[in-house]
């Protein structure tokens, strides 16, 4: 089977080795992101996609819009049997999906219909999911709404965080694009279309989703810290100055600490507002909402380096009842 990878981050490499591995397959071009300029220095960098490819001597086409007319041309002349499409990073025009004899290939980390989008693995993180899967379809003019193909479940890890959710999501996803091949081209698989009503989304992750909602409780603080690792974290302000904190939820309740918190009477408890600091000893516990505590490992001041809570609560001097997130 004659294919053309198009893939650009690191979360599509795995597939694209699979493809130059296995029998029977021949990746015949590499369609990629152009090279971009990165890092303090604005050095240019090539994608983890293109780096594969050079090194396997294997052809590499970069438009800037893969909607330019060159690209059809392009494709036209190879008239690949499938273009397998993992992370590319643009979306594909109609005019070239006819293309390919098999179509269009799409590896997903998700179960489709559920978080369709740019950042399916962050979100089901973030929203508390146990379990999610990789999906293989057919990709047409819209978003992810492409007929289904293959699916294979999997179990999200306790405290498992996007970084390495991702790496286990792109090696499933990589064994069952090449079942998917495998099926289309002896014709065993029927392709399924989704169920539009069921569908959920997971959009583009933007720097304002870090900031920590302290009024949510410490489970799901937590859900969301493990979902935007490492970008964009999980921030918050202390005495002014942009935060980022890493942490899990305290194994003692905090409802215990804080009888009052659900009552009217003016007491010291009631006083400890959702984003309090609360030390004891050398942890430093954050009072989360439905009387949760968040116990913080690690911070990171604007302008400095990580520290760990100890050595935070030794520079900082606390005030009672301090709280993340107030004015200055």
């Amino acid at each position: 089977m004659r294919l053309v990878f198009c893939g650009t981050p690191e979360f599509a490499v795995p597939t694209l080795r699979r493809l130059l591995a296995e029998p029977g397959f021949h990746v015949d071009a590499v369609l990629t992101q152009p090279d971009r300029a990165s890092g303090r220095g604005l050095e240019t960098a090539v994608s983890p996609v293109k780096s594969v490819a050079l090194a396997a001597g294997i052809p590499v086409h970069q438009p800037g819009k893969v909607r330019a007319p060159e690209t059809a041309e392009w494709l036209a002349r190879l008239a690949p049997d499938a273009v397998v499409i993992v992370a590319y990073g643009q979306i594909i025009p109609e005019n070239l999906l006819s293309i390919p004899r098999l179509g269009w290939i799409n590896v997903h980390a998700s179960l489709l219909p559920k978080y369709r989008g740019a950042a399916p693995i962050a979100w089901a993180i973030a929203n508390g999911e146990s379990r999610t899967g990789v999906t293989t379809m057919r990709i047409n003019a819209g978003m992810d709404t492409g007929p289904v193909l293959m699916q294979r479940e999997m179990e999200i890890h306790a405290g498992e965080t996007a970084p390495g959710l991702s790496a286990r999501m792109a090696e499933a996803g990589a064994a069952l694009l090449v079942e998917t091949l495998r099926g289309l081209e002896r014709g065993t698989i029927a392709p399924q279309a989704q169920d539009d009503s069921r569908a959920t989304y997971a959009p583009i992750l933007k720097r304002e989703d870090g900031r920590i909602d302290w009024s949510l409780t410490a489970q799901q603080i937590d859900n969301r810290m493990r979902g935007f690792a490492p970008w964009p974290g999980a921030f918050t302000s202390f005495r002014g100055q942009r935060s980022h904190l890493w942490g899990r939820p305290h194994a003692s309740a905090a409802a215990a600490l804080l009888p009052s918190l659900s009552t009217s009477t003016p007491t010291v408890e009631s006083t400890m507002l959702p984003g309090t600091l609360l030390a004891n000893g050398a942890d430093l516990d954050v009072v989360c909402g439905e009387g949760t505590l968040l116990r913080l490992e690690a911070l990171q001041l604007e302008g400095r380096k990580r520290v760990s809570a100890r050595e935070f609560l030794s520079g900082a001097r606390l005030q009672p009842g301090e709280r993340f997130g107030q004015p200055r």
